[in-house]
């Protein structure tokens, strides 16, 4: 015993002596002193292997408590586990508390995927009673054990991995199980007490470890938390100081009696971006509108825009440029900025009012009293910053009534023909006589569709039988006067257009009336169309613009403004009676009616624009194209007549036509433009003979 020998070496004392005859007495004390070497020889063996066992447990121990990282700490126990044990397969379950059940962390020593994968429900299989009753079980042969609730997939994954026997010992924290320790062999094996006792005081020691390991992750994922909010906090608080300096400046803008574009200076510094005041008729429609519903400032690309509003206008946006990732604070503060610059407007708007109300009133008084001296007038227009001395022209303007696209699916498009009212008598094709002369400007943002033809002698849609006009519309066929608010915002808009113009404007017979300086071209019909476009932006409807000739020296001549007042209204309602409400026009836009709406009979113009290119041809080419074209008329458009009325070839008519069609444009032969043609050329040979004019 003192020199370690073998178990084998004690029976020889006991063999030599039953080969020396020794007594009976002598050979049971020598059984008696051999059994209990051996008893003692195996309490000492079994001292040294708790002793090895209790030195690498606390190695084990010493190194899971140098561990930090969870996934660490769990691939070092199960590694312990099949060392102490040694074992051929060593692997760890955890607890699934969401689920129920437990599933498979950590594997050492295994080879199957299937296995590396399983779940063990609570009861099922070998682990699963362990995770249920909280107790160490062990099998020497697993799949001829029943004690165990055997599951196809539990026992598929175990025969992939050729796993017999098995031992497993829960991972205590307290009263409850938060895993299973396993060690396991691919043969047969019996795990003795000590072994089981091993596993299971390494599994305490792994518990302490797993929680210590949950405990430092959920401390450094606390710390990362508390890093991300304080840098949240220090952003905010940025944000705050910011809020709080563009409130600053902002005040103290509006105190010292800033306008729109300062408050943009000022947010985009504080910002740190490039900020716009965009009317509304710039700013991105779409996003326009989500921020005057939604109330707040809205992303479009890479800008944000804010909705500049008073009640249910839109006044405009602020547009923030440069700067995509907005964070809550920076949004509010331009929303505030938003805000300030609609009172800014409003307060601009009150003074400019108190200004369209001088306008207005001077402008009466022109259109009222033309006895007033000139003197005066001019001082009172030169305080507005208007220049009556300047030649003006009058414009009459009024709402249609209706947004464009309300009318008629079938209303014919801009520049179709429209027939005359009912009850007024008209040539042939009469409403497109005035639409094919308008055909050559081209049409504006505010021509809204027309109504639909009705059958020749057929009553207009809307009519009675007897011919009497529908409800709401006047007897001459337009439509019914614009209500209170639309008259309203008609005069803004217009006295706004005025203001920037250095004109007038004032709110009279339902509609506008607007006294402009003459555009650096001279022609009240561009004049007109621009204002019937400009005005229809504003007001998102029609707009029907009626344009006089000019009006040399308004101040001078007081009572031409109301004399040039009547012939723009005269324009303004043929429009609408003709079906072409939301344009604008003068009477010279009107070709042969135009004679009648104007005010003075401006017959040499009207024989100018309508033959103008043939007469001018015939001067420089000494051709005889006029006379062609009266010979022509006068033979029923019939070639073959008219090369006998003049006496040349017919190839010398259609020659001569051609020409005609190239100066005069391809239409010249419709019905509309036909009869112009020949009331022009009428027109033309009466004031030849009265002038004693012989050629043509």
């Amino acid at each position: 015993m003192a020199t370690g020998a073998p178990a084998e070496d004690y029976e020889r004392p006991v063999l030599r002596a039953r080969a020396d005859g020794e007594p009976a007495g002598r050979l049971a004390a020598l059984e008696r002193a051999k059994l209990l070497a051996l008893r003692v020889r195996a309490e000492l063996e079994d001292r040294r292997r708790r002793e090895a066992e209790l030195s690498a447990l606390y190695a084990t121990a010493h190194d899971l408590a140098g561990l930090r990282d969870l996934d660490a700490v769990l691939r070092a126990i199960v590694r312990r586990a099949r060392s102490l044990l040694g074992t051929e397969v060593a692997y760890l379950t955890l607890h699934d508390t969401a689920a129920g059940d437990t599933y498979m962390r950590v594997t050492d020593g295994s080879v199957s995927a299937r296995f590396q994968q399983l779940r063990l429900g609570m009861g099922e299989g070998l682990g699963g009673l362990v995770a249920q009753t909280a107790r160490p079980y062990v099998t020497d042969s697993y799949f001829h054990d029943e004690r165990f609730r055997h599951t196809r997939t539990i026992d598929s994954g175990v025969h992939d991995e050729g796993l017999v026997a098995i031992l497993g010992v829960p991972l205590m924290l307290g009263s409850g199980v938060i895993g299973v320790l396993f060690a396991a062999d691919r043969r047969e094996r019996v795990f003795e007490h000590g072994q089981i006792a091993l596993l299971a005081a390494h599994a305490a020691h792994a518990a302490v470890a797993i929680d210590t390991a949950n405990l430092l992750t959920g401390t450094r994922k606390t710390l990362t938390e508390l890093e991300a909010a304080n840098e949240i906090i220090r952003d905010r608080s940025s944000a705050v100081e910011r809020a709080s300096d563009i409130h600053d400046r902002l005040t103290e803008l509006v105190l010292r009696g800033g306008g729109v574009m300062d408050v943009a200076d000022a947010l985009a510094k504080v910002l740190h971006g490039e900020v716009e005041f965009a009317d509304p008729g710039r700013a991105p429609a779409e996003a326009l509108e989500r921020s005057r519903v939604g109330g707040h400032a809205v992303r479009e690309g890479t800008e944000w825009v804010a909705a500049v509003g008073a009640g249910g206008e839109v006044l405009g946006a602020l547009v923030l440029r440069g700067h995509p990732a907005l964070d809550p604070v920076d949004q509010r503060t331009l929303e505030r900025a938003a805000m300030v610059t609609s009172l800014l407007l409003l307060a601009r708007r009150t003074a400019g009012e108190a200004e369209q109300r001088v306008r207005g009133e001077l402008l009466d008084d022109l259109l009222d009293a033309a006895d007033r001296d000139p003197r005066l007038l001019g001082e009172r227009a030169a305080r507005v910053g208007a220049d009556l001395d300047a030649p003006h022209v009058v414009l009459a303007a009024r709402t249609d009534g209706a947004p464009p696209g309300h009318g008629d699916a079938a209303s014919p498009a801009h520049g179709a023909s429209a027939p005359p009212a009912h009850g007024v008598s008209a040539p042939p094709a009469y409403g497109a006589a005035i639409s094919d002369r308008d055909a050559a400007s081209p049409p504006t943002a505010a021509s809204p569709p027309h109504a639909a033809s009705s059958p020749e002698g057929a009553p207009p849609e809307g009519a009675s039988p007897d011919g009497a006009p529908p409800d709401g519309a006047s007897p001459d066929g337009a439509s019914s006067p614009p209500d209170g608010a639309d008259r309203r915002r008609l005069w803004s808009a217009a006295s706004h257009l005025a203001a920037t113009r250095q004109g007038l404007a004032a709110e009279r017979d339902g509609g506008a009336v607007l006294l402009l300086p003459l555009g650096p071209d001279g022609d009240p019909a561009h004049t007109a169309r621009e204002i019937a476009a400009r005005l229809g932006a504003a007001l998102h409807q029609p707009v029907t613009v009626g344009a006089s000739a000019p009006v040399p020296a308004p101040a001078a001549r007081p009572a031409a403004v109301a004399d040039a007042y009547a012939e723009a209204r005269r324009c303004r309602e043929a429009l609408r009676v003709l079906g072409r409400a939301g344009q604008g026009a003068a009477a010279a836009d009107f070709g042969f009616l135009g004679l009648l709406l104007a005010d003075t009979r401006d017959v040499d113009g009207f024989v100018h624009r309508t033959l103008g290119p043939v007469a001018d041809y015939d001067a420089r080419r000494g051709t005889e194209l006029l006379r062609t074209l009266g010979a022509y008329f006068a033979c029923g458009m019939s070639p073959a007549r008219t090369k006998d009325a003049l006496h040349v070839h017919v190839n010398t008519v259609a020659q001569r036509l051609e020409r005609v069609s190239r100066l005069l444009g391809p239409e010249w032969q419709t019905p509309a433009r036909a009869l112009e043609i020949q009331l022009a050329l009428r027109l033309h040979q009466l004031s030849s003979a009265v002038t004693g004019d012989t050629g043509g």
